[in-house]
């Protein structure tokens, strides 16, 4: 008797999970591609709502699952391709929902991108909008700015003339050209005050920057706030204070005062007649031929340069306190080095891990410095106190200077060129006391960990090496007969 044929189950139907999830997508860059909807609208609705297509897929699962029941056959797995398309997806998305979160208006201003070559952020379409009005007599500019470049100069006349130059990003250029009118530059009048607002939030959240070119009366005061872009002023006899966020500042030709407030920002400024102040958190500063004082505090992130300072200084971070009279050369400071040349005391200066050089000394003269070495050439002596720790001290007197001698070092030798200095030393200490002619100011140094150098200043032209002569010129040989070649008459 035959044996009954037995019947394989059948096999589970294929599931459509993933073949919708990869239409739906589809679908969302036909949009994108069509330009029914920007890519901006599109990236923002996937970041947020991705995970409907998880849900999406988990629903179809759930009706193939039923179905299979009913048909009493198995369900249909995920399989590989299906796992590998979900992690893409999950991973993609959850990209997306982060990049969303980003402030992407500072990223690019940060990392200053040409957002036209990055279709995902639209199209940079340019504008060209002037505005001119007159400007009242002994009145101020009040600019506030989003995103641009300021540019302020001297007009020949009473009027206020402002040439706008606009980048919108849009996808079309006629979502621009609606954002254009929306973002004109706005200016309003309020007694002697002159408000001028760049208006590159009037279209909302679209990405605008409104370049700023400025003319006005020279006696006017500026006051400026810009959040993105540089700032150029030239030519004030007005006050100008400044708050920047990421720019570049520069300033010069000013008789009033110049008062910056700076977060990110570099400043250069430089021929003013009043006072200069910079505060905040700054990058690169350079401050050159003032003749009022200077006053800075804050972070400084890079380097400070002074020069030509005819009045006081003061300089406070959370690290150095400097405060000098008057600087007749310059003052070079960054993270481990301080130099200056050309400076008058009083000088007071407390800071940390710095190499310090003072050349051309005068007047009294009081520092304080760890994990660095100090170098102090003196011209005109007064009133010194020298503290150090972890670094070695060398001060270079006048040859005939006049002064009291009291020095202490700690694991450190004491060396000087005055024969009427008296040295001590002995296991780990050394000391050196004394009068030095007619004994007129008190000299006190103290090192620890480091070695002292009391020097006259003329050692230091002894010490510096003689030029190497120059070697003789070669002669030239002369020609032998043989090597003349004789000429046709």
């Amino acid at each position: 008797m035959a044996s009954p044929v037995q019947m394989r189950p059948p096999h589970p139907p294929r599931s459509f999970a993933g073949p919708v999830v990869l239409i739906t997508i589809g679908l969302i860059f036909l949009l994108g591609n069509l330009h029914i909807f920007s890519w901006e609208i599109l990236a923002h609705a996937f970041s947020h709502y991705w995970p409907v297509l998880l849900i999406l897929w988990g629903i179809i699962k759930l009706v193939e699952y039923q179905q299979a029941q009913r048909a009493g056959v198995r369900a249909s797995g995920i399989g590989f391709g299906g796992v590998l398309l979900l992690l893409i997806l999950i991973g993609f998305g959850m990209a997306a929902t982060q990049a969303s979160r980003l402030n992407w208006d500072e990223l690019k201003d940060h990392t200053k991108l040409d957002i036209g070559d990055f279709p995902i952020f639209g199209h940079n379409y340019e504008y060209e909008q002037q505005v001119n009005q007159p400007f009242p007599a002994g009145g101020s500019l009040h600019v506030q700015s989003e995103r641009g470049a300021i540019n302020i100069s001297v007009s020949t006349d009473d009027q206020l003339r402002v040439s706008a130059h606009k980048k919108i990003s849009a996808d079309k250029q006629s979502e621009a050209d609606e954002a254009n009118p929306k973002t004109a530059p706005q200016i309003s009048v309020s007694g002697n005050t002159v408000t001028l607002d760049t208006n590159t939030r009037g279209s909302g959240s679209r990405w605008v920057s409104s370049d700023l070119d400025i003319s006005l009366p020279r006696k006017a005061s500026v006051t400026i706030s810009s959040r993105h872009g540089d700032i150029s002023i030239t030519g004030r006899d007005g006050d100008i204070d400044i708050n920047s966020q990421h720019g570049e500042v520069s300033v010069s030709d000013v008789n009033g005062k110049v008062a910056l407030n700076l977060d990110e920002s570099s400043a250069n400024v430089s021929q003013v007649s009043s006072d200069v102040s910079v505060e905040g958190r700054a990058n690169d500063v350079s401050i050159e031929d003032v003749k009022g004082s200077v006053r800075l505090s804050g972070d400084f992130m890079e380097s400070v340069k002074l020069a030509k300072i005819e009045k006081n200084v003061s300089f406070k971070t959370e690290r150095t306190d400097m405060e000098f009279s008057k600087l007749d050369g310059d003052l070079d400071l960054d993270s481990g080095d301080l130099r200056a040349t050309d400076i008058t005391g009083p000088i007071r200066l407390s800071t940390r891990s710095k190499d310090i050089q003072l050349d051309g000394v005068i007047g009294d003269l009081r520092i304080e410095n760890e994990n660095g070495s100090i170098e102090a050439h003196i011209n005109k002596i007064g009133s010194t106190e020298i503290t150090n720790r972890s670094g070695d001290i060398e001060v270079y007197v006048p040859d005939k200077a006049g002064f009291q001698l009291d020095a202490h070092a700690r694991n450190g030798d004491i060396e000087t060129d005055f024969s009427s200095i008296k040295v001590d030393s002995g296991d780990d200490q050394a000391s050196a006391a004394g009068t030095v002619g007619n004994g007129g100011s008190r000299v006190a140094i103290n090192n620890e960990h480091g070695a002292i150098e009391l020097r006259k200043g003329s050692s230091v032209a002894d010490a510096r090496p003689m030029p190497a002569p120059k070697p003789p010129a070669p002669m030239k040989p002369e020609k032998s007969p043989e090597a003349v070649v004789p000429t046709e008459n």
